[in-house]
């Protein structure tokens, strides 16, 4: 009991030293005050109460500042990383789980491109997909429908691409020897040997490198590094196509299911936002696939009246070509230039002058009847968006630039802008 009459004795005295409301009492109010603490000790007793129902009973007694003060003499609690140990350890463990997740991205890369190709082609094909339900027929049934266009597409292109592939290989093979006696007898050729002796050379220099061991495991390599890069990719478009499927399927219920992670007061200007840029996105990608349509399809009409060899694969090409931003449609006209010089002359400068004319009208006629209601990209931001897509990811990151570009500059006039204004 000597314990409680101190205790009580000490919070009265820091009552009457710290609170400015303990200094309006007398002297004569805090002797009562003490008195009656110490008079408590014939009523109450440790068995009969217990010393955590005393000390809140004693607390709640005390005026304010009196319980303030001494929970400023309390201990504070730890903070967990005051220890250096543990602060140590905390960052070491953090470093090593980062260090893991690099490296495993680095391992995922090519699933996250197989990702990546299949949500910008979902983003593309989901507005036919809705243009069809707005037409009655159910979301299977359009996603059915669409699924089997994009793969009736794939498969014509390569009905075009690789007979012809094969059948050029075919005759570059057959004639190959006589491409290399035409060459071994050419004037020039025989010039060059009798004054430097290159046949001889040349033997040596086969034969030394058919007795290397590491010539031929390159060549053996390069082969099989050739057939798994082939295998590679054609599994890649599977992969493709079908997550493409599911993706198109269960858009709308993954796009409810990333909305729920958004807090409820700002999901309705979350859902507005992400469904603008990805109209914009899809948009994007179905009139730059467009504008490549007719790009291949003019220019195959052009090579057939030309008669340019191998117009098919090379309208293919250029509509391939035409989907890379800025630089794709000057590509596929150099090379459509280049097969017209086996034509003649007048056929290469017919080549030129037509892909001249049919560059100014799909740029003031094509591209802004497509792309109106779809992208307004700054044509800085363009290239600067191109150039760095293309350094991050290649082709893939050019073909995608210009729709990030386009959904970033988005949320800076939706999103910053406002937010910087209301201040």
């Amino acid at each position: 009991m000597r314990s409680w009459q101190d205790y009580r004795e000490r919070q009265l005295a820091l009552l009457e030293e710290n609170n400015p409301g303990a200094t309006l009492l007398g002297p004569h109010e805090v002797v009562q005050r003490v008195e009656r603490v110490r008079g408590e000790q014939g009523r109450t007793s440790p068995s009969a109460t217990a010393p955590g129902v005393v000390a809140a009973e004693a607390s709640a007694e005390l005026p304010v500042g009196a319980r303030g003060a001494d929970a400023a003499h309390e201990p504070a609690r730890g903070w967990p990383f005051a220890s250096p140990f543990y602060l140590g350890f905390t960052l070491a463990l953090g470093a090593l789980v980062a260090w893991l997740l690099v490296q495993n991205l680095t391992r995922l890369t090519s699933v996250f491109t197989f990702l990546l190709v299949s949500l910008f082609v979902t983003l593309a094909l989901d507005p036919v997909v809705q243009w069809l339900t707005r037409r009655g027929l159910g979301r299977g049934a359009a996603v059915s429908l669409v699924f089997l266009g994009l793969v009736g597409a794939i498969t014509v292109v390569g009905l075009l691409v690789v007979p012809p592939t094969v059948a050029q290989a075919t005759v570059l093979t057959e004639r190959a020897p006589g491409y290399v006696r035409d060459l071994l007898s050419s004037p020039w050729l025989n010039d060059l040997d009798a004054r430097y002796d290159l046949s001889d050379r040349l033997t040596a220099e086969f034969e030394r490198l058919a007795m290397d061991r590491s010539t031929i495991s390159t060549v053996f390599g390069g082969v099989l590094g050739a057939a798994g890069w082939v295998a590679g990719n054609l599994i890649g478009l599977l992969t493709s196509i079908i997550l493409t499927l599911y993706l198109l399927a269960t858009l709308p219920t993954v796009k409810e299911a990333a909305y729920l992670l958004v807090a409820q007061s700002r999901r309705p200007r979350v859902r507005a936002l992400a469904e603008e840029i990805m109209r914009r996105v899809g948009g994007y990608a179905l009139g730059q696939t467009a504008v490549a349509t007719v790009n291949a399809l003019c220019s195959w009409v052009m090579m057939q009246i030309l008669g340019i060899p191998y117009s098919a694969m090379l309208a293919v090409l250029v509509g391939l070509l035409g989907l890379i931003p800025m630089i794709g449609a000057t590509l596929g006209a150099v090379i459509v230039a280049l097969a017209a010089l086996t034509v003649s002359p007048t056929a290469t400068l017919a080549v030129i002058i037509y892909y001249i004319v049919y560059q100014q009208f799909e740029n003031y006629v094509i591209v802004p009847h497509v792309m109106r209601r779809t992208v307004a990209v700054p044509g800085a931001v363009t290239v600067v968006a191109v150039l760095v897509g293309g350094t991050l990811l290649g082709v893939l990151g050019a073909l995608i630039a210009i729709p990030v570009a386009a959904g970033l500059l988005l949320i800076y006039h939706q999103v910053l802008v406002p937010r910087q204004d209301s201040l």
